[in-house]
């Protein structure tokens, strides 16, 4: 399976690049006989407008003029951009685009299928432990010929260091992979030469705010304000912003650019993305308004809390997976159940919107659940980053996971990523 998945790969590739560098790379059009009349007068007159104009005959002005009227008569005559070819290193740059082209194609399209694909979709799903051996090593060799396709681009943009776009998506390729410390820098370069990119910006503030231990004062502050500047309504800056506010306390403003960024979510985003603003602008209300938090540290409860019996936490190797049982509490017995079950981790000390979550069914109960990177519903915010999360398990009443009034809930003391099998009890109703 992984050899015919990556002859497909292999061949779709080069069919795509085939198809751009052909008109790059191909030679003009054979000359006419009343073309080869024609067009050494024209070099002669070309030759004469740049002698003039070296000799002060012609201002720049005149001989532009000039010059832009002799190649429009060149194409009508000859039908063809011959003109470009003789009077520019016009063949030369193109050959420049299609080398470009050929390299940031294939680099691009492995970092696009490494952050959005499923690499271990070409293993067998009822692999044995042998083949996830396997697995493991090849997705050691797809990280490692990432990064040197990476490696590759940014010795390429060395040599053309004024591509803005180049450095932007060398950045977000760095990220895709976590190297934060070499994205840093990479932004930087792109910000210099585009600083009115509010998707740069807000990437480049992202990328700044995790390296420097995930606060967003200072610099990555700036990079937000900026981006919003450029574009008041950039969803990932509204969201940065509404973050920095919820840090500050200042959930009414929290609440405001949340808010927006829901309001200007594209109408394809993910449905659950839209929850998850919802559920933070209402836990950021109840902040307002003095209410108890679900999410407050300060505040275990002893039924729902991990037993005393429970076996040490341990740390998973790698993806700090936290896993569990979510079960009834006896005074649930007997109670109308509703029918959505959420099992999120929400950062302690962060803003309110989970790092981790999964949706199940009140008829999974007891339910056995798995939190880790990969439900995390925004990239940029993994589980494995936080310090210390709580485990909410929440059946809820609207099919959401804001919180609302009857729905019946239970949550973990503070817990390290990497505890396994802590039990979650569902023991209470919101009023």
């Amino acid at each position: 399976m992984t050899v015919t998945f990556w002859v497909i790969v292999s061949a779709m590739t080069l069919c795509v690049l085939g198809l751009l560098l052909r008109p790059l790379l191909k030679r003009p059009a054979q000359i006419t006989s009343e073309q080869e009349k024609t067009l050494p007068v024209y070099r002669q007159q070309f030759s004469e407008l740049e002698q003039d104009l070296t000799n002060g005959l012609l201002t720049d002005e005149q001989y532009q003029t000039a010059r832009h009227e002799l190649e429009r008569r060149v194409l009508e005559e000859t039908g063809s951009i011959e003109t470009s070819s003789m009077t520019s290193g016009g063949l030369v740059n193109l050959r420049i685009v299609a080398l470009s082209v050929a390299m940031i194609i294939p680099a691009a399209s492995g970092v696009l299928y490494w952050t959005l694909g499923n690499p271990a979709a070409m293993t067998h799903p009822t692999a044995s432990s042998m083949s996830a051996q396997g697995g493991a090593d090849n997705e050691r060799q797809m990280i490692e010929g990432l990064n040197t396709l990476m490696e590759r681009l940014k010795k390429k943009l060395e040599q053309n260091p004024n591509d803005a776009a180049g450095w932007a998506m060398l950045a977000r390729s760095y990220m895709a992979m976590e190297r934060y410390a070499d994205a840093v820098p990479a932004f930087e370069k792109a910000f210099k030469l585009n600083p009115n990119d509010a998707d740069m910006l807000a990437d480049y503030a992202d990328a700044l705010g995790i390296h420097q231990g995930r606060k967003l004062e200072g610099k990555p502050e700036t990079m937000i304000e900026k981006a919003l500047k450029v574009d008041p309504n950039h969803v990932k800056a509204l969201m940065l912003a509404g973050t920095m506010a919820y840090n500050r306390k200042d959930f009414a403003l929290a609440v405001k650019d949340w808010e927006r960024a829901r309001t200007n979510l594209a109408p394809d985003s993910d449905p659950e993305f839209s929850e998850q603003i919802t559920a933070a602008i209402g836990e950021a209300k109840q902040r307002m308004g003095g209410a108890p938090l679900m999410a407050a540290a300060n505040a275990p409860m002893a039924q729902s809390a991990i037993p005393a019996d429970h076996p040490p936490v341990k740390k998973a190797s790698g993806s700090r997976a936290i896993t569990g049982k979510v079960v009834l509490g006896p005074s649930m017995a007997g109670k109308a159940l509703p029918d959505t079950l959420f099992v999120f981790a929400k950062d302690v000390a962060g803003p309110p919107m989970p790092v981790s979550i999964v949706r199940a069914s009140k008829n999974d109960l007891p339910f056995t659940f798995r939190l880790d990177d990969s439900t995390s519903p925004m990239p940029s915010r993994k589980l494995s980053d936080i310090d210390t999360v709580v485990i909410v398990a929440r059946l809820s009443k609207s099919g959401q996971a804001m919180p609302g009034s009857g729905d019946l809930e239970g949550m973990s003391q503070p817990i390290k990523p990497g505890a396994e099998n802590i039990t979650i009890v569902i023991d209470r109703e919101r009023p």
